[in-house]
């Protein structure tokens, strides 16, 4: 379904009752899922796990991702130029920020009239997930970062591999080429001790692709995340 949170437009799915057999409200998660991904990368049976542990468990598309509001308006970042200026430590320009992402989950929350939430959030949305905590800590009853990072500087980067794929452009212009390039990151950056076969790997890039393919709001997303450079001065000020 599709509400207004912060201002704008998301995709949102909220799954399992509000409230329990007895009356009793259930707790909510809020799962915040990672670059250019869409509520559908969450697996259908984790989702499910959480609903039969009781939990009320909502889903939504980023900014710029999937089926939720895109801001083309605001043009699309040169990677190359703030990528050096990232390395540089000079100011990243970014059409918007992690903490404009935090407040559209916040508005998530607020449009479901859900008070407080567990907040999980994976790769970039573990970074906004921590944004989130430290905007409004007395709405979260846990915060739990996945594969995620606080962006300190000094912290091991990704390898020079992964990083050359994460930036390399599909070898055409055609949707193929684009599938095909989505399959060789999920490969570079998958577990090498429990590799996802690769026809479910082609399945999941097709089914994201027929549901939205928008690489251009992948751009703002990393610019954004360069830009963020003071967060993790703050988590240590978190008490979840």
């Amino acid at each position: 379904m599709q509400i207004k949170a912060n201002g704008i437009t998301l995709e949102v799915e909220d799954t399992g009752p509000a409230f329990d057999a007895n009356g009793k409200q259930r707790p909510a998660v809020l799962l915040i899922m990672g670059l250019g991904m869409q509520l559908i990368a969450w697996p259908p049976d984790f989702v499910q796990a959480l609903v039969d542990a009781g939990f009320r468990v909502v889903r939504f598309d980023n900014r710029d991702a999937g089926l939720s509001q895109r801001f083309g308006q605001l043009g699309k970042p040169n990677l190359l130029w703030e990528s050096l200026k990232y390395r540089l430590r000079w100011r990243v320009r970014t059409p918007y920020t992690l903490s404009d992402m935090a407040a559209d989950a916040l508005g998530v929350l607020d449009a479901l009239k859900i008070d407080t939430a567990h907040v999980v959030g994976v790769s970039l949305g573990g970074m906004v997930a921590q944004r989130l905590a430290l905007m409004a800590p007395q709405r979260l009853l846990s915060l739990t970062s996945i594969m995620s990072t606080s962006s300190a500087r000094g912290l091991p980067e990704a390898s020079p591999a992964v990083m050359k794929v994460l930036m390399s452009r599909p070898s055409g212009k055609d949707k193929a080429a684009a599938l095909a390039q989505s399959v060789r990151l999920f490969q570079a950056i998958g577990s090498p001790g429990f590799p996802t076969p690769i026809d479910d790997l082609r399945a999941m890039v097709a089914q994201a692709a027929e549901r939205s393919l928008y690489p251009e709001g992948i751009a703002r997303q990393m610019v954004a995340v360069a830009a963020d450079s003071e967060r993790a001065a703050l988590l240590s000020t978190l008490r979840l």
